[in-house]
């Protein structure tokens, strides 16, 4: 499910995974790596989210000898917590009408 929150911000799961993986990872690039996308791109649907909504998603950490890293702000944990709970009231309104049309596919 896609989510268009207005003036081009749009929150999907490709997204909302790519958040989740950082905060599991604690790195952009090692995110991008379990999604299989490259580093430009994760960095680039990052960007997206922080520009669309006007606060940070995520706070990086210049790699050297200490490593460097990323982290969820207290927004990014907030877009995957909304978009979770939208997701499942989305899906508890539409479980009848699922059911219906998944009895239309032919075993």
């Amino acid at each position: 499910m896609r989510l268009d929150l207005g003036a081009g911000v749009r929150i999907g799961p490709g997204k909302v995974g790519l958040l989740e993986e950082i905060g599991r990872s604690g790195s952009i690039s090692a995110a991008g790596r379990v999604l299989k996308m490259s580093y430009r791109r994760a960095w680039e649907l990052v960007e997206d989210l922080n520009r669309g909504l006007g606060t940070p998603v995520v706070e990086t950490a210049t790699g050297g000898s200490g490593g460097g890293g990323a982290r969820l702000t207290p927004a990014g944990e907030a877009v995957i917590a909304g978009y979770r709970r939208i997701e499942a009231a989305a899906e508890e309104a539409a479980r009848e009408e699922l059911q219906a049309l998944g009895a239309l596919r032919r075993p």
